[in-house]
């Protein structure tokens, strides 16, 4: 059930699942910038240390979709509460841990707080979305995964050089119980749907439509990683990129990143997502191309690789909002919170296979290979989002197109 709508306090909603979002995609990625610390403080290697990241994304990748179904009947409010009380929690507990095995439990747990509410958040997103502006809404809470890349993820890694590794973890504990009690004063309750049995709840997610959709997302979210993931040494080659340039592009990429999806929301609600996503494609696919065409000439000069640079981090960040919106279409209501907790698997499936084929990519042929792997990839992408619509005709554009019609 959708509320029409827009209620007094629509900007404090938005803003309380943005921080939610933000809190999971910071404690995410944060253990990157601790590495070190972590392996020293538990008298482990760093490649233990790195599996605490690696079980955290599996975790979300196989739980979400799962628990999605689990929980499907659940009230949303309460699940996005319960989820973040045991977030804060595991992340609490962490300065009590004091073995790599204690770590780890409770990075598990963090874990599948993660996989239960993310989903959740953009579920719950949708739902309360007036008519033609979901892919806005979308758009605006996917800002708080972009805020983690550009923010929390550098604010923790300060945190943890200034009061120990423990600390980004306390942090971010702390800024769970700052989204719990956001989401209990300003996220409404969604009702829940009515009872259905598993393979009813599943039974919309075998559509054809929705199985390109997500095809097309895992192509996309690997053609992306395999090339941000090795960003560093691509640049360093190409343009003599040092640490100190490689962190000041990293923030003017993250702003491009949060730009290119507030964009993208808007054009998912006047153009429809099929649009969007081609469209983010293609830049994507241009950017790509003036990558690898500087790097055929290196050393080139580090300003002429900030334009493709720019528009490569807008046009990845585009993709998310048609893909979760098309999902949504794809799914219907009754099987939205199950349809986006694919997306999310889907996402994390791509990044890891995006890491490991770019990580081979990197040594065997050299980093000029990574932006036409990308490019490769991204027309991959592009071919099932076609098959998709052949599928079904996009029902989100002729939702958008109906609401704006309902006004004149």
């Amino acid at each position: 059930m959708r509320l029409l709508t827009r209620s007094p306090t629509g900007g404090l909603r938005l803003a309380a699942l943005a921080l939610t979002a933000f809190t999971l995609q910071t404690d995410d990625f944060v253990i990157v910038g601790v590495l070190p610390s972590i392996a020293r403080g538990l008298s482990v290697g760093e490649a233990a240390a790195g599996q605490l990241v690696t079980v955290f994304s599996v975790i979300c990748a196989v739980v979400a979709p799962v628990a999605a179904v689990a929980t499907a009947s659940w009230p949303r409010r309460r699940l996005l509460l319960a989820g973040m009380a045991l977030f804060c929690a595991a992340n609490l507990a962490v300065p009590l841990a004091s073995s790599y095995g204690a770590l780890m439990g409770l990075r598990v747990l963090a874990a599948l707080a993660a996989a239960v509410v993310l989903p959740a958040v953009f579920a719950t997103t949708a739902a309360l979305a007036p008519p033609g502006r979901q892919g806005r809404d979308l758009a605006t809470v996917m800002a708080g995964l972009t805020g983690a890349v550009v923010a929390g993820v550098p604010s923790g890694t300060w945190i943890g050089a200034a009061f120990g590794w423990r600390a980004p973890f306390v942090a971010g504990g702390l800024l769970g119980v700052a989204a719990l009690v956001f989401l209990r004063v300003a996220v409404p309750d969604v009702p829940s749907p009515p009872a259905a049995g598993v393979a009813e709840r599943l039974r919309p997610l075998a559509r054809p439509g929705l199985l390109f959709v997500l095809l097309a997302a895992v192509v996309a979210v690997l053609g992306n990683l395999l090339f941000q993931t090795y960003l560093g040494p691509f640049l360093a080659d190409a343009a003599g990129v040092g640490a100190t340039g490689l962190g000041g592009l990293l923030l003017l990429a993250g702003a491009a990143g949060i730009a290119g999806a507030r964009f993208s929301g808007t054009l998912v609600d006047r153009i429809g997502p099929a649009r969007t996503f081609a469209l983010a494609i293609s830049a994507f696919t241009i950017a790509m191309a003036g990558l690898a065409l500087f790097w055929t000439v290196r050393p080139a000069h580090v300003a002429l690789v900030v334009m493709p640079l720019v528009l490569w981090s807008a046009a990845a960040w585009a993709v998310p909002p048609p893909v979760q919106a098309r999902a949504l279409a794809f799914a219907g209501d009754e099987a939205a919170p199950q349809a986006l907790a694919l997306v999310s698997s889907s996402v994390y499936l791509g990044a890891a296979l995006g890491a490991g084929l770019g990580g081979w990519l990197l040594d065997t042929f050299g980093s000029g290979t990574l932006p036409v792997a990308a490019a490769l990839c991204a027309f991959t992408a592009l071919a099932f989002s076609a098959l998709a619509g052949r599928a079904v005709p996009d029902p989100v554009h002729r939702l958008s197109t109906d609401a704006r019609k309902a006004k004149v």
